[in-house]
C-alpha cells in the first residue's frame, strides 16, 4: 500500500501543521492551491510555506494542473453552483488534464507525499477529489486526511 495523505492549512497553527506532516513521515507537500500568495494564507504563503517545509526536510512543489480554474472558484464561492456540480466540474477538469498521467510526478518514487489546500477538512475540498480520483488508476493508494 501506498500512503497519500491530505491537509488544508486553515484552522491550524504553524506547530499543529508541521506537527501533522512530521508525525506521518511526509516528504514532500504538493501544493494544489490556484492562488499560494496571498497574504490570507499567513504561513502557507508560497515563500513561507517553501521555507518552513525546508527547515523541517520536507520538499515543496506547486501543480497548477491540480487547481481549479478561476471560474471554478468563483462559482462556488459565490454559491452559484453547489458542491456537488462543483465535484462533477473540478473531476472532469483533471480528467481532461490526465493528472493520472503524471502520478509519477505527484507522488514520486519512495515519497510521501501530502496534497495541500487551504480548506480546513476534506469533505468539501478539491484536495480529496484529486486524491480519490488518482486511487482509480492506483488502487494500492491508501489515503489518509489530516485535519
Amino acid at each position: 500500500m501506498s500512503n497519500v495523505y491530505t491537509i488544508g492549512f486553515a484552522e491550524k497553527s504553524l506547530r499543529t501543521f508541521v506537527n501533522h506532516l512530521r508525525e506521518n513521515q511526509v516528504t514532500k507537500v504538493v501544493d494544489t492551491r490556484l492562488n499560494n500568495v496571498s497574504q490570507l494564507a499567513g504561513y502557507a504563503k508560497k515563500e513561507d510555506l517553501i521555507y518552513i517545509l525546508e527547515l523541517v526536510n520536507i520538499k515543496y512543489a506547486h501543480e497548477l494542473d491540480l487547481a481549479p480554474t478561476k471560474e471554478i472558484l468563483e462559482a462556488i464561492k459565490k454559491k452559484q453552483i453547489a458542491w456537488d456540480e462543483f465535484e462533477k466540474i473540478f473531476v472532469n477538469l483533471i480528467a481532461e488534464r490526465k493528472i493520472e498521467q503524471k502520478m509519477d510526478v505527484f507522488l514520486g518514487e519512495e515519497e510521501a507525499v501530502c496534497f495541500l489546500c487551504s480548506e480546513h477538512k476534506p469533505h468539501q475540498c478539491h484536495r480529496r477529489l484529486i486524491v480519490e480520483y488518482l486511487r482509480e488508476f492506483n488502487k494500492d493508494i491508501q489515503i489518509h486526511h489530516l485535519f
